[in-house]
């Protein structure tokens, strides 16, 4: 694939046409409104939701409700669900649909948290492939004409891999794309993707659109993943973590521009800032604050700032605060070579992946498990 195929690409789910071509990937307690507007502001493409469990949305639980919402004019509203009940799945997408909520729904079958895979959710159901094509077949019928993509992982364990099944499963029934973060679940988020497999999924899904994710952590890697892969689009989690504007840097790059060099501390400390805005209008002056904690040591990673002053970014309680911390970072200061790939996020693994009881019995089998979710619409 040449370069000027590259920068010429698009991508098309189903009736949205997402240029350039790259998705915000879910993270949880990271990826809500104001993070999303934050990033949209340096460029087009898709910026989903965080998970939301789908359960959860068909009882109206508050803080589900509060994951769900969308700043004014958010466009096109991009939803993640996740769940292992097919009639549960299926019934939370017509809720979402019906209420015209959302432009696009996408579904989780690659999370390794604990809590979701020893339930038999996230990236446990591709281990049952009669069990994921009636999800993700439910959730299609139930969108109608909105696009449903899926993402997944190589599999729990490399001795388990589930991704060119999952490919072809989602193709089968009716997705509109599939995205494949190139780790297991054992994995977690330590060691390399593997964007061979990528390229794999590539070539085993033919009529539907392939994304990778994993290691972009700058714009020129996303050009390198789609050239040596031939996918059609990519996922962004980490990399963008304290650094929204990869965002512009990758509209650039699809579009054959330079890409700017890393901004100063000074224009660093102006978009944190703008960010701790956006969250102390969204969560109000007590707990915007504190969701900002965490985003301010992405932003300030590699920078030359000293530990006691990240220590007091860390605990940060009141815009006034801040703007006191923000005077005292050296404007001029800029970002060592290399120090844009240094980790954000998560960085453990690998982990024990948990699963149900037996689950591995019957991989055949397409019962949900016991806790998947039923319950919420029975009541019972």
């Amino acid at each position: 694939m040449t370069s000027s195929t590259v920068a010429a690409a698009a991508l098309q789910v189903g009736r949205l046409t997402v240029s350039p071509p790259v998705v915000l990937a879910p993270m949880a307690g990271v990826t809500n409104a104001p993070f999303r507007q934050l990033c949209r502001a340096y460029g087009a493409g898709l910026y989903v939701s965080e998970m939301v469990l789908a359960q959860a949305l068909l009882h109206g639980n508050a803080k589900t409700e509060r994951m769900l919402s969308f700043a004014p004019g958010e466009s096109p509203r991009s939803v993640q669900l996740y769940g292992s009940d097919p009639v549960v799945v299926g019934a939370a997408v017509a809720r979402l649909v019906g209420d015209g909520r959302v432009d696009h729904v996408d579904l989780n079958f690659g999370c390794p948290a604990r809590k979701v895979t020893r339930r038999g959710g996230g990236a446990a159901v591709p281990l049952k492939p009669r069990l994921l094509a009636a999800i993700i077949g439910a959730a299609v019928r139930s969108a109608g004409r909105v696009p449903v993509t899926v993402k997944f992982r190589l599999g729990v364990t490399e001795a388990l891999p589930t991704s060119l099944a999952t490919g072809r499963i989602s193709e089968a029934e009716g997705a509109a794309a599939v995205a494949l973060h190139a780790r297991t679940a054992e994995q977690h988020y330590a060691g390399p993707a593997d964007w061979d497999a990528i390229g794999e999924l590539k070539s085993a899904v033919r009529t539907i659109p392939v994304l990778g994710n994993g290691d972009i952590w700058a714009a020129t890697d996303a050009l390198r993943m789609v050239g040596e892969t031939g996918c059609d689009g990519v996922v962004v989690g980490r990399g963008c973590l304290g650094r929204p504007w990869l965002f512009r840097d990758l509209a650039d790059a699809f579009a054959g521009r330079p890409i700017a060099p890393a901004p100063h501390l000074g224009a660093v400390a102006a978009v944190l800032r703008e960010h701790a805005r956006l969250l102390v209008d969204w969560f109000g002056p007590r707990r915007g604050p504190i969701e900002l904690r965490k985003h301010a040591g992405w932003y300030l990673t590699g920078y030359a700032v000293g530990p006691e002053l990240r220590r007091r970014f860390g605990l940060v309680s009141s815009l006034a605060e801040l703007d006191d911390l923000l005077a005292l970072l050296d404007p001029d200061a800029a970002l060592p070579a290399g120090a844009a790939r240094l980790p954000r996020g998560h960085t453990n693994g690998p982990i024990a992946v948990a699963l149900p009881d037996g689950y591995l019995d019957d991989l055949d089998d397409a019962t949900p498990p016991v806790d998947a979710g039923r319950a919420a619409l029975t009541g019972g």
